[in-house]
C-alpha cells in the first residue's frame, strides 16, 4: 500500500518529526514485486525503513519510504546438532530471539532486547555481549528494487564486518531484504564471558538459555533508556578500531583506556569511555543530550530536532578527536 505525506515520528526510536512524501508498506513479496513491475518505485529516491532504531531524521523525506511488514518464522532444516530457521524481514527482532529461546535453540540469546526488525540484522550485522548476527546467518533473500529480481546470498558471501555488510556497501539502497535464515544450536554453548552477564545469570539462579536472555534484558534495561520514554537510537557511535602501534601510543598517556584485542591484532577501543573522558556523559543542550548512564547513547528528551542531535554529535566527535586523535564514526544513519 502507498500513502502520501506520512508522519514518521512513530517509525523512529528518536521520536523525531519527519514527513515522508510517499510511504509504501508490503506484507508479502508479491506486493513488493507488483509495485516494482507497475513502476511505482521507479526513478524515486528510496529510503528503506525498518524499526527506525538506527536512524536520525534531520529533515522531511522527499522520496519514498519503504517499510517491510513481512512476518512469519519457520523451521527449515534440522539435524542432530543444529536447526536452520527463517524469518520475514518485518518480524520484530526480539520476538525472534524470544521464540528461539522458548524453542531451546541457542545462538541469538545474547542479542536479546535489541530494537528493530529482522531485515536489519544482516544489513547492520548487529552485535552485543560477545555475539554478532553474522555468527548465525546462513542465507539472506533480497529483491532488486529496479528489476524485481529475487536474489539469495550465503551468509559467508555477505562481507560481514563490524556493523557492516554487503548491504551497506555494494547493495545499498537498490535492494531490500525480505527474509533471513539462521543456523541455531540444539546443544547450547552459552556465552557469559562479556561484561556483567555471568554475574547476572548467577543471580538469576544459574547459567541456562532462559537466564542468559533475562540477564541480557536486565542489563540493557539498567544501562539503556527505554525509547518509548526517552527517544534514542542506542549506540550513536561505533567503537573505533586502532592498530597495535596506535594503541601503544594511547596507553602511554591513558594507561587505563578500555580496549579489546581483535583476532587480526588490531584493538577495539570503548567509544563510551572516550566520550565520558571528554566530559559529555549526562550533558544536555536543550532537549538534546547524552544519557547519564551510558555516554554512547544520545537522547531526545522531548522536543529536540534531528539537526540539534546531529550538531551535538559533531561536537562530541570533535572533542574526542582533539583529545585522543581518534575519529569516531556514527553507527546511526543520518537522513
Amino acid at each position: 500500500m502507498t500513502y502520501k505525506n506520512v508522519q514518521l515520528r512513530n517509525y523512529n526510536t528518536f521520536g523525531l518529526y519527519s514527513i515522508a512524501k510517499e510511504f509504501f508498506t508490503f506484507n508479502t513479496e508479491k506486493m513488493l514485486l507488483d509495485a516494482i513491475s507497475e513502476g511505482k518505485l521507479r526513478d524515486k529516491n528510496v529510503l528503506i525503513l525498518g524499526g527506525g532504531s538506527n536512524i536520525l531524521f534531520t529533515d522531511n523525506v522527499e522520496g519514498i519510504v519503504i517499510h517491510p511488514e513481512t512476518k512469519g518464522i519457520s523451521f527449515e532444516e534440522r539435524n542432530d546438532d543444529r536447526v536452520i530457521i527463517s524469518a520475514g524481514s518485518g518480524v520484530q527482532w526480539d520476538d525472534l530471539v524470544k521464540w528461539s529461546v522458548e524453542n531451546g535453540l541457542s545462538g541469538l540469546e545474547n542479542l536479546s532486547f535489541i530494537p528493530g526488525l529482522v531485515g536489519a540484522t544482516p544489513v547492520q550485522n548487529i552485535g552485543a555481549y560477545g555475539v554478532e548476527a553474522s555468527d548465525t546467518i546462513v542465507k539472506v533473500r533480497f529483491i532488486d528494487l529496479e528489476t524485481g529480481k529475487i536474489n539469495e546470498i550465503k551468509g559467508s558471501e555477505c562481507s560481514f564486518g563490524y556493523r557492516n555488510s554487503i548491504f551497506k556497501q555494494e547493495l545499498r539502497k537498490h535492494f531490500i531484504v525480505t527474509r533471513v535464515w539462521y543456523s541455531l544450536s540444539l546443544h547450547p554453548v552459552l556465552n557469559t564471558t562479556y561484561g556483567d552477564v555471568k554475574e547476572e545469570t548467577d543471580r538469576l539462579g544459574g547459567t541456562n538459555l532462559p537466564n542468559i536472555r533475562q540477564a541480557i534484558i536486565n542489563i540493557r534495561q539498567r544501562k539503556l533508556p527505554d525509547p518509548s520514554i526517552t527517544g534514542n537510537a542506542g549506540s550513536f557511535f561505533r567503537n573505533p578500531v586502532v592498530t597495535q602501534e596506535e594503541l601503544a601510543i594511547l596507553k602511554k598517556s591513558f594507561p587505563d583506556i578500555p580496549h579489546f584485542v581483535l583476532s587480526d591484532g588490531s584493538a577495539k577501543v570503548a567509544a563510551a569511555w572516550l566520550i565520558e573522558q571528554c566530559g559529555w556523559k549526562g550533558y544536555r543542550r536543550g532537549d538534546a543530550g547524552v544519557h547519564p548512564r551510558q555516554a554512547l547513547v544520545l537522547v531526545n528528551y522531548g522536543k529536540a530536532t534531528g539537526k540539534e542531535i546531529l550538531s551535538l554529535s559533531e561536537d562530541i566527535k570533535s572533542s574526542v578527536e582533539n583529545r585522543f586523535k581518534i575519529t569516531l564514526c556514527r553507527e546511526v544513519e543520518v537522513v
